[in-house]
Parts: structure tokens; sequence; C-alpha cells
């Protein structure tokens, strides 16, 4: 049971490769050296060999045996390393020249290599030699003295093998210490996201201020947190809002209805309480159908509809259907935009986003004042929505687009506090923006839209969209 949870194990899992590369990279380097170093003094004793068969070669070739005989005792004398093996036996395996006294058993077939132990001048040596047959029945051996060779590669070789018993062992410590960080760091997140669970909202992950790869996963799980932590409040505080504001309509219809029940002696009186108590009602289901709104806004189940319109029509009605609400209140609505003004979207969301500007702008104008209405083109469409009236205070803007916000001089003006918001998830769904600036006096309105740039694609439309925040 402890092996297989210490397999199911990430940080043994992760220490477990970070030793086998290390380990292999070792053993690869240690295989290398071998090869540039034991296997080169090997090569180089083969091809001395190889290089003085072709001599021997000529000069059998040129002076026959005789020539041959005195070629090698030659290079017997001239053999400064000592290190020369030379054997010329005849067709009954005696010697004929050379330095070795008979020929080794051992070495039978032509052409092939042999290392075997040699006595030269009374000691044990070992040599590496290679077998020719030659005319008449003569046979030579040519070989080198590589005691030292050997031993110097033994000492290499052992060498190599306790250099990789060193690099496992430290490639075992090294995987012991990943999994203990490994699993230092997944222990802090772990009771985070058990805290998180347990209803403790204010616990984070905490740095090590390193700046490394494991302090960017704990800012991006402490940014998630904060943004979960902002929307639970967001829910705590539409709850209650929804609570406070609901409840006066709620009691309301029910007294009106009570009191029709109780003191009602017409079927007229009773007629008007119920239509009293209809209004009450409709202006709830007014507030709930917002709310769905702007949550199927965001969810951005409506991008299917959308498509290329010219908006400036769309201004022009929404701009003398609310002149006249404007006059109503001794207010003027002025439109100012250019005659065409293509823009892509979902035309109905665009029209209530900007209809629930100019009917904010125009609840709170003042009589005798003006509100406008404006588009402009750069590399971005803005619409923009003036008053003069009141405004919101700097440090209200920001919880201006919350859910059922109003502020102190909205208290006592019907309303939801749900049309910003709406705008807001329409901007955003969109791909634009929503900026609320000082009109001085008043308050300035800007609903900021991509450019269009439309490719239709098997009957598909796909918008870029690009530079639109400013």
């Amino acid at each position: 049971m402890i092996a297989r949870g210490l397999f199911r194990s990430a940080g043994f899992r992760f220490g477990a490769i970070y030793a086998l590369l290390l380990a292999v990279s070792a053993a690869a380097l240690a295989l290398f050296l071998w090869w540039a170093t034991a296997g080169l003094l090997d090569r180089q004793t083969e091809a001395a060999i190889a290089g003085d068969a072709r001599g021997l070669a000529d000069r059998l070739a040129t002076g026959g045996l005789p020539a041959l005989i005195v070629t090698i005792e030659d290079r017997l004398t001239q053999n400064i390393d000592d290190d020369a093996i030379y054997l010329l036996a005849g067709p009954d395996m005696q010697r004929v020249a050379g330095n070795l006294s008979h020929w080794p058993q051992s070495v039978t077939d032509a052409g092939s290599w042999y290392e075997l132990p040699i006595m030269r001048g009374g000691m044990k040596s070992l040599a590496s030699v290679h077998r020719y047959e030659l005319p008449d029945g003569f046979h030579l051996l040519i070989g080198r003295d590589v005691q030292v060779r050997a031993q110097l590669r033994t000492l290499l070789t052992d060498a190599l093998l306790w250099a990789v018993v060193v690099v496992l062992l430290m490639a075992t410590a090294g995987a012991l210490l990943v999994r203990g960080l490994f699993r230092r760091t997944l222990a802090n997140v772990s009771a985070t996201a058990s805290a998180i669970a347990g209803g403790d909202f204010a616990q984070r992950v905490r740095l090590t201020g390193r700046g490394d790869e494991f302090d960017q996963v704990a800012e991006v799980i402490n940014d998630m947190l904060d943004r979960i932590g902002r929307l639970m409040d967001g829910v705590r505080q539409v709850s209650n809002a929804i609570a406070h504001d609901l409840r006066t309509p709620i009691t309301r219809a029910r007294t009106r209805l009570e009191d029709a029940a109780l003191h009602a002696k017409t079927p007229d009186d009773l007629r008007a309480a119920i239509e009293r108590a209809t209004m009450d009602l409709d202006g709830i289901v007014a507030v709930f159908q917002a709310l769905l709104r702007i949550a199927e806004i965001e969810a951005g189940s409506r991008r299917s509809s959308f498509a290329r319109f010219d908006l400036a029509p769309l201004l022009a009605e929404i701009a003398e259907l609310y002149s006249l609400v404007a006059e109503d209140r001794g207010a003027v609505l002025v439109l100012e935009a250019p005659d065409t003004l293509q823009a892509y979207g979902d035309r109905a969301m665009i029209q209530q986003a900007i209809a629930n500007l100019i009917d904010n702008a125009v609840k709170f104008s003042p009589k005798g004042s003006a509100v406008r209405l404006s588009a402009v083109v750069s590399t971005i469409i803005s619409i923009a929505v003036c008053d003069q009236g009141p405004g919101i205070a700097h440090g209200d803007r920001e919880r201006a687009t919350d859910r059922f916000y109003r502020g102190e001089s909205a208290r006592s003006t019907p309303g939801s506090g749900l049309g910003l918001s709406l705008v807001l998830a329409v901007a955003q769904l969109h791909g634009g923006e929503l900026r609320l600036e000082d009109n001085a006096p008043g308050l300035r309105a800007v609903l900021t839209l991509p450019l269009p740039e439309v490719e239709d694609i098997a009957g598909r439309s796909k918008v870029r969209q690009g530079q639109h925040r400013q």
C-alpha cells in the first residue's frame, strides 16, 4: 500500500524523472569519455599494427623473406618505446625472427585481433596482436605491448563507474529534494484550498518572494480567490438588494389587496386595488427580467445574432422617441451623429443600452437643460450621452455599474439600479467598454464599440476586435 501511494505521488514522479534524466545524462557522458580515451588508445594501437603490416608486406614483396627478417630486426632495434611485438614463424610454427620465443597457441585465425598475456624479458605483460599469413606457409604476428594502456583503461573505467555511482547518489538526493519542495508547495496550495472549502475566504497562498514559477502560480491562484471573493460579495449584495428593493412593492401589493378585501364596497374599488397591486407586481417582474437579461448577455448566448448594421438610423429613432419624454420633463434632447455609421453586433441590445443611458440622463436632468446624444468614429465607435444633472461622485463611479446600486441623488427617483449594469454587460459582450466621466455639470456616459471588420466565410461572420480601448 505504501509503495502504491508513493507511485501515485506527483512529487515522487517528478523526483524520479529528475533522477532518471540526471543518471542517463551522466551515463552518456561517461560512455563518451570512455570512448574518447580508452577507445582512442585501442584505435591507435590497431592503426599502428596495421601500418606495420603494410610496411612489412611491401618489404616482403620487394626483397623477399631475407629482407623481411632484416626489417623486423631493424624495427625492434629502433623501437624506442619497447612496445613493438614481432614474430615470424615457419611452416612448422618455429620462430624465425622476432622478440617472442614461441608462437602463442591461442592465436589460430588469420585476420582476427587477440589480446593475450605474454612473457618478454622474463616479465609478464599484455599484448594486442594480429596474425597474418605469408607465402610458402610462413606466419607473421604483429602486435603492441598494451600493459600500461590496459592499466590506464582499467583505471579510467573504474573512475567512470565510481563517477556514475556518485551521480546516482546525487540524483537520488536531488530527487528527494525536488519531491520535498514539490510537496511543500502543494501543501501550501492544498491548505489554502481546504480553508476556502471550509468557508474561510480570507486565506491566500503564501508567496516565497523569489518570483519563480511557484510564486507565479500562487499569484494566479490568489487573484482567482480575490475574484471569487468579489463575486461572492456581489452575490450577497445582490441578494440583499433584491430583498430590500422588492420587499416594499410586494408589501405594498399585499397591503392593497388585503385592504381591498376588507374595505372594498364596490367591484370598481376592488378592481382598482387589483390593478394597483398588479402594477407593483409588474415592477417586480421587470426587475427579474432585467436580471435575466443581464445574465443572458454576460453568458454570451446572443453572439449568434451579431450582424452588420447602420447605427445612425438607430440613434435617430432613439432620439425621436426620447425627445418627447425629455420635452415632458422640460429638457431638450440633441442628437449629433453622422449620416451613416456602420457597426457590428446585436442591434436590439445596443438599442436597449443606449436607451438606458438616455433614460437615466433625462430622468436626472433639471428643467431647461439639454441632453446630448453624440456618436463619433476614430479607431473605435464612441457613443456619448451627456446631461446637466447632479452626476455621480467620483468615488461612486466604479460602483455605479453594480447591480441595484443607487447613489444618494437617485434614492428618491424611481428605478431598480440595473440600467448601467445592463449597459456594461452589453459593452463587454461587444468587446467595448462603458466609461462614466464628469460633464461639469452632470454626467458623461460613453459607450465604446469596436469598428466592424467582418469576413464572411462559409456563411459565418468573424469579427476582429482590434484596438478598441483608449
